[in-house]
């Protein structure tokens, strides 16, 4: 019987044991695509210590091997040197006031703009405008609603740029590098490279 019991207190322990070593092991963070022992500066030593960041950096890496394997040499050249860009702009967060945040949007936003130029995401259907100012040239929007962040693939002419979804006091407004587009009560306000819109929808 001693024996007996020694044995149950033994399992006891161990089944103690185990789960809290699992979870010590499950706590560890994941490390990124890069190896955090070549890395330099405060952002990339950032992604290497937060879990988060560095399970966006792995997916940001699989988002790009999809892209370049499915694009044509000329343009798979092309997004080698804008990620090239993007990894510079990234670390260039460390000037930013909330380094982290600004590292997340980062990489939220470019693996969205690959998942959407490399065709990953199922392209909703476009909305056309009728614009006073740009009357010789079709508009439309393709907003993206389930991407983090919501973003929206705005075409002028044979301009075409992938915006994302900002703070507005009301309606829908998604900017870009030189672009805004407001959108408010069926009407669209588009600021596209300094040439204004008034827009709304075609029915």
């Amino acid at each position: 019987m001693v024996r007996a019991s020694l044995t149950a207190a033994v399992l006891a322990v161990i089944g103690l044991v185990v789960p809290v070593a699992a979870a010590g092991q499950a706590a560890k963070p994941a490390s990124p695509s890069f190896d955090c022992a070549k890395a330099t500066g405060e952002v990339q030593q950032l992604v290497c210590k937060d879990a988060g960041l560095a399970a966006l950096d792995r997916k940001l890496a699989d988002v790009y091997a999809k892209a370049i394997k499915g694009w044509p040499a000329d343009i798979a050249a092309e997004q080698r040197a804008t990620q090239r860009g993007w990894i510079k702009g990234r670390d260039d967060c460390w000037k930013a006031k909330d380094v982290r945040s600004c590292v997340d949007l980062e990489y939220k936003t470019r693996i969205v703009q690959l998942q959407i130029k490399s065709g990953q995401l199922m392209a909703p259907t476009p909305v056309e405008f009728a614009c006073k100012g740009g009357e010789n040239k079709p508009v439309t929007a393709s907003f993206y609603k389930d991407t983090d962040p919501q973003s929206a693939v705005l075409t002028v002419g044979d301009d075409q740029v992938i915006a994302f979804i900002a703070p507005a006091a009301s309606g829908a407004r998604y900017t870009a590098q030189g672009v805004e587009f407001w959108e408010h009560q069926g009407t669209a306000s588009i600021n596209w490279f300094d040439t204004k819109l008034t827009c709304t929808p075609r029915r």
